[in-house]
Order: C-alpha cells, then structure tokens, then sequence
C-alpha cells in the first residue's frame, strides 16, 4: 500500500455515497473525531468481525464524541442488507469507483475492493493516525484508546 497519507496531512476532497442515496463529503468529516475505516467486502468473515467490534463498543465511541463511517466499494443496496444482518449501528459509506480509496492509496490491484485500512481524523479533518495493518477483533478498541488523546 504505497502513497498512503501520513498523520497530520489534511483528508483530501473525497465524496461518498451514503445507504440513501445521499453524498457525503470530506467537509461532512469534520467537527468532531471521525474514525473512516476501509474494507474489503460486505458479509465476509473479516470485514463482518470489524464491523461487528465496531458496532460492540459504538455506546464507547458515542461517549467520547467519535463517528465511525465504514467505507467499501458495496453498493448501498447491499451495505444496507450487511447493515441490517448484523444490526450495525453507524453508516456504511459506498466509494463508487473506488475513487476515494485510491485518492488514500488503499485500493487494491484490480480495483474492485480497498485494502482495510483505517483513519483517525481531529475534529479538523487531519488526519491524526493511520492504521495500515489492523485486527478486525481488536481494530475497534485500539482506535478508541488513540482516540482519547486527541
């Protein structure tokens, strides 16, 4: 995964498509700690345990005033059916075309899926640490302890 932003360099200008619909922009990111984690595909067993780590300490992230968006290439149609399977209790944001995870350097050769890599954003929309490597069972928790020293 080459060309991934560095801590303290600004989210560049992403757009994303929400479950509805909806666009959501890098101007939508900021205001408050953002958590922006990349997986691979909808309902498979690592990015379903990410998800569901995610969706098991959201009263946590809630608490400290953290969003959490998970990002894939999925349409919303089928985010939404991951969403409601597993009962996940934050958005689920399509990249279509991958643009945005190849703007982070995390799309994969062939481009159909992003590499899972995850930002921790300031209420600014820098971003303030890089997980390039995680545990979909401990990703969740390692994140929320960064995030409280921000």
């Amino acid at each position: 995964m080459a060309n991934l932003p560095q801590q303290g360099q600004p989210l560049p200008d992403l757009s994303f498509t929400t479950e509805s619909g909806e666009r959501l922009g890098t101007e939508d990111l900021t205001g408050g700690k953002t958590v922006l984690y990349f997986y691979p595909k909808d309902d498979t067993p690592g990015c379903t345990k990410e998800a569901c780590a995610f969706r098991d300490r959201m009263v946590d992230y809630r608490q400290a005033g953290i969003e959490v968006y998970g990002v894939s290439l999925d349409s919303p149609k089928s985010h939404r059916r991951f969403r409601e399977k597993y009962d996940l209790n934050f958005p689920l944001l399509t990249d279509e075309g991958g643009r945005a995870a190849e703007a982070l350097g995390v799309l994969r050769e062939g481009g159909e899926k992003a590499n899972r890599v995850t930002f921790l954003l300031d209420p600014r929309g820098t971003i303030a640490r890089v997980y390039p490597e995680v545990s979909p069972e401990t990703h969740a928790d390692d994140i929320l302890k960064d995030a409280a020293s921000l």
